[in-house]
């Protein structure tokens, strides 16, 4: 055995120099090769690919979503012509392992802490021979322990230097079973939690001063977990931390003793998947707030109040949704009082209930893997055209993410800072709708 190549494809590429968010499982994983094995880190956000350094002996794992699938097979099928084993991992190969395997040696279905373990084991008895079909993990163990990131990879990645922000995770896991989201496919329904002194060891080991939380649905262990949440921000209290955001729902509103800790813990952000203001769509949020605006702007002015910024993430395309959902959209965008606002498309991603729905009603588009961006139409809407759902969602996006409204948000988030913090925080600020916006200007250039 040769050595270890991990690969990511390109998606954003660099912005101002960096990649957006460090290659987090991937770095995971690469802390699980046997020390005695070279392993190598390939970003194609950072640096075009060396794949013709590729030949007999290496074994190559690529992570891929949906969207990035493409490109993932393209790196597949030279790799594999060059003669290294290739393995496909990540969400897409998990959700659509049959696809996947029409372009690699094996598929990691599941997580694949444990399994990758076992190919690595069965590249170096027997090369390509000896690789499975199918390595299967779905099994959610607990995540105490588990692929730990080791030195050498901290160092080979070099995040400050190449990424913006850099990713973490805590908990994995929603017990919530939205029609139209992968998590509980690619993650599980049962609530995991990695100790919290291995949490706060791999923030110093790392040297990083703020994070992106990559957990499904970290705010809800608001309710369901929290004496680990408050354990968890009594360790992150004592850290020199500049700030950190993660991904939540609203009921948070209902826990102000947990908010006010998490302030003096460093967080900054949740971002909330309030998903739609219509309440005809309750039937596809899986047990989430139904979809009433007064609700939603109530939750985000107790969040905000208590110090924690907000940033509102709605999905349009519902079947319930109709031309008067995008006015009615932007009214309550314009009238609210979040730091920065997601709007994308409902995306019928493989292994979803939504996806099965409009498969069986022959609703489904014929559309390239690469247009599952969120910001794409793919599917016949129940109450447009394609091209007249397209043309709403084009007006809502123009508006909402206008100069005018980012500059108006950013300034809204400056604000819940005293001057002393206001010119570290002037980046995030702004960055978050920066980076929504250029998610919607994806479909213009694609």
């Amino acid at each position: 055995m040769r050595r270890v190549v991990l690969i990511q494809p390109r998606r954003d590429g660099r912005i101002f120099g960096k990649a957006p968010g460090s290659p987090y499982t991937l770095m995971r994983l690469a802390s699980l090769v046997p020390n005695e094995i070279p392993v190598e880190i390939w970003d194609e956000n950072v640096r075009d690919l060396p794949l013709d350094t590729l030949k007999d002996g290496d074994l190559v794992g690529i992570t891929s979503m949906t969207v990035t699938i493409e490109g993932a097979e393209q790196i597949a099928r030279q790799a594999m012509q060059r003669g290294a084993g290739v393995v496909l991992g990540g969400v897409h190969a998990t959700l659509m392992p049959e696809h996947s395997q029409t372009f690699a040696h094996s598929v990691m279905v599941g997580e694949g802490y444990f399994t990758w373990q076992k190919l690595i084991q069965d590249y170096a008895n027997a090369g390509i021979k000896g690789m499975q079909p199918i390595y299967e993990d779905l099994t959610w163990s607990d995540l105490g322990s588990v692929a730990s990131i080791s030195d050498r990879v901290i160092q080979m990645v070099d995040e400050s230097n190449h990424y913006w922000t850099p990713y973490l995770e805590i908990t994995r896991g929603c017990p919530r079973n939205c029609s139209f989201c992968t998590a509980i496919r690619v993650s599980g329904q049962r609530m995991r939690f990695r100790p919290v002194e291995e949490v706060v060891d791999e923030i110093k080991r790392r040297k990083i001063k703020r994070f992106f939380l990559t957990d499904d649905n970290f705010g809800l262990n608001f309710t369901i977990a929290p004496d680990y949440t408050a354990e968890l921000f009594e360790a992150l209290m004592k850290l020199d931390l500049q700030g950190w955001t993660c991904q939540s729902e609203m009921s948070i509103a209902k826990h102000p003793d947990l908010i006010e800790m998490s302030v003096a813990a460093h967080l900054d952000k949740h971002f909330i998947g309030f998903e739609s203001i219509n309440p005809d769509n309750r039937s596809s949020l899986g047990g989430k707030a139904k979809g009433v605006a007064e609700q939603a702007s109530e939750a985000v002015r107790t969040i905000r109040q208590n110090g924690v910024g907000v940033v509102g993430l709605f999905v349009m395309g519902f079947d319930g949704d109709t031309p008067a959902t995008f006015q009615a959209m932007w009214d309550f965008v314009r009238g609210s009082e979040f730091d920065s606002v997601s709007i994308t498309m409902l995306t019928p991603f493989p292994g979803t209930p939504f996806r099965q729905q409009l498969v069986d009603e022959g609703r489904l588009l014929d559309s390239p893997w690469r247009h599952y961006d969120t910001a794409h139409v793919t599917f016949q809407p129940k109450n447009f055209t394609p091209d007249e759902l397209r043309s709403a969602y084009d007006w809502l996006c123009r508006r909402v993410y206008g100069p005018g409204q980012i500059m108006r948000r950013g300034m809204r988030s400056i604000s819940r800072y005293p001057l002393s913090k206001a010119g570290k925080k002037a980046f995030g600020s702004f960055s978050t709708d920066y980076g929504y916006r250029r998610t919607y200007a994806y479909r213009h250039a694609v």
